[in-house]
């Protein structure tokens, strides 16, 4: 499928990494980026989002290359997507939507294919006027319509009848997911989730400290589904190490909304490994993204570790950074080529037996408090 992409700077400094993510993205999808097109403007046209002239120069190009598909680098409203499609004569699709046919694509566990649906559907029901306009009117009671009811109100109800199931069928996996966790707090068992920016190399640390084989490739999202395994760490015992879905700059809040059973394990960690990128020229606003993010997801709080992946391909040495009071700050490894993994298991093993010996400090003060209340 032949693409335009479409970007448009409104002063940002991250407007060419955001172009760039955009066709990474649109080839994830499937799509080949054939041009790109680009323009300035202090904000988005009511009608087109990039103003008429441009919006002509778009359908040139894409009249001139025969291409299948434009994509635009922002959020559109549903207005200006109807707009554009009568304009270009080709189907318009805005990053929103790119991302959520990522996910689709890459869902493989119930959980994960109930959760883009959710978010699918939940994204299209302010688009469904878009496919029926030329049935705005009152259609007979037959079927599946009521008397009266229009095509549109319809499937108004439908969809909002299957977005109800659906959001059902995630409470029902949030609270498995609740007993899982109340089982290894039981047990003390420290949990750390792997967190970062979207093909920064989380699924192939995991793979490498814990050889679960997970799906680890060179793409964006290619990890929807966590995962959680067991880990040893000699005199800090066993952890629990979970692979999570990637974050990417202006996730879409649908995403975030329906993966929140997913994410719900990172709101719950003892600790999180927030894995970089060390060879990516954006990787301090990759992790800025990812930080808006855990703070939306309300996991701000959680103390962390950052891991600087991709050492081979940044030129840098294995290493561990502390900070003024002694605590590892950042751990600098790669996960291709194994170098520097024994630290960051030294890393949390610290943290784990600190963590240990802080809960067992605290049960003794109460010890003492509750037996001076008796005397």
């Amino acid at each position: 499928m032949r693409a335009a992409l479409v970007g448009v700077d409104f002063g940002k400094d991250d407007f060419a990494p955001s172009l760039e993510e955009l066709s990474l993205l649109s080839q994830s999808a499937g799509a080949e980026p054939v041009t790109t097109i680009t323009c300035k403007r202090s904000s988005p046209d009511a009608a087109f989002f990039v103003g008429s002239g441009k919006a002509d120069e778009i359908a040139h190009a894409v009249a001139d290359a025969a291409l299948d598909i434009v994509i635009f680098n922002h959020a559109l409203s549903p207005a200006q997507q109807r707009n554009l499609e009568r304009h270009l004569k080709v189907r318009v699709v805005d990053r929103t939507s790119l991302i959520l046919d990522i996910f689709a694509q890459r869902a493989h566990s119930h959980e994960g294919k109930v959760q883009v649906e959710l978010a699918q559907l939940q994204h299209l029901a302010t688009r469904l006027i878009r496919g029926w306009t030329h049935l705005e009117r009152q259609k007979g009671g037959i079927g599946l319509r009521g008397p009266g009811e229009t095509q549109l109100e319809t499937d108004r109800r439908l969809l909002g009848e299957r977005v109800k199931m659906l959001k059902q069928k995630l409470d029902k996996l949030h609270k498995q997911r609740e007993t899982q966790r109340r089982s290894r707090g039981r047990s003390n068992t420290l949990s750390v989730s792997l967190v970062g920016y979207t093909n920064a190399g989380k699924s192939s640390l995991f793979n490498n400290m814990t050889k679960a084989g997970a799906y680890a490739a060179n793409q964006l999202f290619a990890t929807l589904d966590t995962t959680s395994r067991r880990l040893y760490l000699g005199d800090a015992g066993n952890i629990v190490i979970s692979d999570t879905v990637g974050f990417i700059r202006e996730l879409p809040h649908q995403l975030v909304a329906a993966f929140r059973a997913t994410l719900e394990e990172t709101i719950h960690a003892d600790l999180l490994l927030h894995v970089v990128d060390a060879s990516s020229p954006v990787r301090f606003d990759q992790i800025q993204q990812v930080n808006q993010v855990l703070e939306e997801i309300g996991a701000d709080h959680i103390p962390q570790i950052l891991v600087w992946n991709k050492i081979d391909l940044a030129g840098l040495e294995p290493s561990v950074e502390v900070d003024e009071c002694d605590k590892i700050q950042r751990v600098c490894l790669s996960a291709h080529t194994g170098a520097g993994i024994g630290l960051l298991r030294e890393a949390i093993a610290e943290f784990a037996l600190a963590k240990t010996s802080g809960i067992a400090q605290t049960a003794r003060s109460e010890a003492v408090d509750a037996r001076l209340d008796f005397q």
